[in-house]
């Protein structure tokens, strides 16, 4: 199941005090990047997080589900009307990820 773009809305407008987010459509879902490092998506209308030692410290009680077949485990966000968490979280995750790797030119 694809998610619905209105679902994407909604998040994203949750997010709206959160600094530099951005997404990216892919195969019927959707990407969500924090100052340019992948730190989640939605997944069947469903917002997951990569389970980082910040996110795991903000959402302590967040259950881990798998956003598709043969992916590893996220953590799900129950809390999206939270509007200070939505402001903390991305910029959390992003901070314990390592810099994105940098494209050669071929």
């Amino acid at each position: 199941m694809a998610s619905d773009k209105e679902y994407l809305d909604f998040v994203l407008e949750q997010l709206r005090d959160a600094e530099d987010i951005s997404w990216r459509a892919m195969m019927g879902e959707y990407i969500l990047y924090c100052q340019g490092k992948v730190i989640g998506g939605i997944y069947d209308n469903r917002l997951l997080v990569k389970p980082t030692e910040s996110a795991l410290s903000l959402l302590p009680d967040a259950p881990r589900e798998l956003p598709y077949e043969g992916a590893k485990e996220m953590l799900l966000v129950e809390e999206i009307e939270d509007r200070e968490l939505m402001t903390q979280l991305p910029a959390a995750i992003a901070a314990d990820l390592p810099a994105p790797k940098k494209k050669r030119k071929s």
